[in-house]
């Protein structure tokens, strides 16, 4: 995305700066650390604006069926009956989009380059008269999280803030605006706590997970060109350019609006979708709750066959039946003969992911035609004959560059993580080199089938026969490739020498399924979200149940406990990252076979069943309130988020 000229932006009738109200629209907020503060420039400004536009995940023809797989009827634009068998072009989605797309925009940003984007809710217009369907909040208002950066609760995009300060609502509502400034300034001004891939997406209370749903994710990568000649790195050391510092794979280029791209380095959303069949009636409690009238729901829809369906389910989570990669189900990459650098996002509501690289000889064959069905035909499709062919290098995850490359098989993506990796697309896992036209499968080997947990992975119970092809890569000719795959990257910032000292004292919160359902089903403590409150811990072994409040420039350890057997968190804390250092009651930071990210800094703590995880973090820089949450958005959307805050 290119930022916006100042000759523009400084002629706004409300231009963002760092004075007494003007971080809003509503002249009631002010920028809690403004970049000259910091020895910082002022930041590169950018707008985007929330929009009713549509979107298509597919282009391709597609044939509807049935749950046991058999073709089956479809309905036209007015409801209108499709006889069985015939080939169908997908209605486009209305979608919530950031500038309209989805995903929404990428914004690449370097350290100390601070930027600043005014996110404009324009939710209430719809020209193109589009069907709002029924989903996504009600009010069309929106609150937008840059996860995780280190910024001002101002500008964090969270409702403990936004139900007490600024909109004083759950969200911006439709002609509002808001400045979010991100600093680009690692916490505590530490370099070691430099992080690579951002992302930004909506936090709007009670339908975060309908607003994501409905396209609110945009894409935020972060270069670092700080000069490495001190540590043996000669230029800046990840800034896109792989003859300098730590030489990933990227060749940048600089363009006159003052934005970058950088070949070879590619950023892969993933999210699953669920379309309507036009048959099932849509029914939950937000319909009773009158939240869509105009859909008079309890009812079907044939309308809207082929759109994307969406209900609450808060019981399970939601998970689609369809997988896309940056908005588009199924794609194909022809990729050059070199090594490419991938940032991957978990960009789903509930579903987690597990990849490999597979080749095959006979290709993806739909899972309809292989006699699977029901809860065995999400995905689309199966590579019977599928076999690994490629490892994955991992260099970094959630936290930024990791301290060394971790070479894997598989790894697993849960909703809002992120993991970087170097594939070569020279040479086969045998040594064997590639040819030009060879394929290779980014490959789907975790079984989901409900909201809950997996029922087949690599850690639990392998299945071989489930592995959905997502990408399908295909190998061109041979490039220039003069990036390396380094032996040292980030140091980890130092952890204390006592920090086993502070388990008599740390704050402990265990979230669970409540008993009451509805909009409070997802508990954490045993108590809904309050956004009036900070949280309270569980009693430690020091007898005393501390608020969630901490002191600026403090660390702690805080403890997050899966409180059931048979589902699994992802569970976020906002604002700074954190050092996992226990895992049900071991110690790990010398690293965990099952955990193998715990010996690198993450901003989402992966809850196993009934697992106890103890993590150490800071709480630097500013002040005022935050929030901590399950990252399964219909968890979330639900109650399964506290308040917490920084005091002076």
């Amino acid at each position: 995305m290119a930022p916006c000229p100042k000759s523009d932006y400084t002629t706004w009738s409300q231009p963002p700066g760092p004075g007494v109200g003007q971080q809003n629209s509503l002249g009631n907020q002010r920028h809690q650390i403004w970049p000259g503060q910091i020895g910082s420039p002022d930041p590169i400004v950018y707008k985007i604006e929330h929009l009713v536009s549509a979107h298509s995940f597919t282009t391709s023809q597609v044939l509807p069926i049935d749950a046991l797989g058999r073709p089956t009827i479809s309905f036209d634009a007015s409801g209108a009956t499709v006889s069985a068998g015939t080939l169908r072009t997908l209605p486009q989605s209305t979608i919530y989009g950031f500038n309209g797309t989805f995903p929404g925009p990428m914004i690449n940003n370097e350290y100390g380059r601070p930027a600043l984007v005014r996110f404009v809710n324009r939710l209430d217009e719809n020209p193109m008269n589009l069907d709002r369907q029924d989903f996504g909040a009600p009010d069309w208002s929106a609150l937008i999280h840059l996860h995780n950066a280190h910024t001002a609760p101002e500008s964090d995009g969270n409702p403990h803030y936004s139900m007490r300060y600024g909109p004083q609502h759950h969200g911006f509502r439709p002609g509002q605006w808001v400045d979010q400034l991100y600093l680009n300034w690692p916490a505590g001004g530490d370099d070691r706590e430099k992080q690579s891939f951002f992302w930004f997406h909506d936090h709007r209370m009670d339908h975060t997970g309908a607003n994501v749903y409905k396209g609110m994710v945009g894409l935020f990568p972060m270069y670092d060109p700080k000069d490495g000649t001190s540590v043996g790195r000669p230029g800046g050391l990840d800034m896109g350019d792989e003859r300098q510092g730590f030489r990933l794979p990227g060749v940048r280029t600089n363009n006159p609006d003052g934005s970058f791209d950088v070949k070879y380095d590619v950023p892969l959303a993933f999210f699953d979708a669920r379309l309507d069949d036009g048959v099932t009636t849509h029914k939950d409690m937000h319909d009773g709750m009158g939240e869509f009238p105009d859909a008079k729901n309890p009812a079907t829809h044939p309308e809207w066959w082929g759109k994307t369906f969406y209900k609450h389910m808060p019981s399970h989570g939601f998970i689609g039946d369809i997988f896309t990669v940056n908005g588009t189900a199924y794609p194909v990459m022809k990729v050059d003969r070199r090594k490419y650098r991938f940032r991957f996002l978990d960009c789903s509501i509930s579903r987690i992911y597990e990849f490999k690289l597979m080749s095959s000889t006979q290709g993806p064959k739909s899972s309809a035609s292989l006699g699977y069905t029901g809860d065995e035909l999400q995905g689309q499709y199966r590579i019977p004959d599928a076999q690994q062919c490629m490892k994955f290098t991992q260099i970094a995850n959630d936290g930024g560059l990791l301290p060394f490359p971790i070479t894997r098989d598989s790894f697993e993506l849960w909703p809002a993580k992120r993991r970087e990796v170097i594939i070569d697309f020279t040479r086969y896992q045998d040594g064997t080199p590639t040819t030009k036209g060879d394929v290779v499968y980014l490959t789907n080997v975790m079984r989901m089938p409900d909201g809950r947990m997996w029922s087949n992975s690599s850690r639990f119970s392998p299945d071989p026969k489930y592995t959905v092809p997502m990408l399908k890569f295909v190998i061109g000719d041979d490039a220039p490739d003069n990036s390396q795959i380094p032996t040292a990257m980030r140091p980890l910032p130092p952890l204390p020498s006592n920090w086993q000292s502070l388990l008599d004292n740390r704050l402990i919160f265990e979230v669970q399924r409540g008993s009451a359902g509805g909009e409070i089903e997802w508990l954490i403590n045993g108590k809904p979200f309050d956004p009036s409150t900070v949280a309270t811990s569980l009693p430690n072994r020091a007898g005393k149940t501390p608020l969630a409040q901490q002191k600026k420039n403090s660390f702690n350890l805080w403890e997050i406990r899966n409180g059931g057997g048979g589902w699994v968190h992802p569970f976020h804390l906002h604002m700074e990252e954190h050092r996992t250092v226990m895992r049900n009651n071991k110690d790990v930071t010398r690293g965990d076979p099952s955990h193998p990210d715990d010996v690198s800094r993450e901003d989402v703590v992966a809850l196993d069943p009934g697992e106890s995880t103890i993590v150490y973090r800071g709480f630097r820089d500013f002040v005022g309130p935050y929030v901590a949450h399950c990252h399964n958005l219909a968890h979330e959307d639900h109650a399964m988020m506290i308040g917490w805050e920084i005091t002076p």
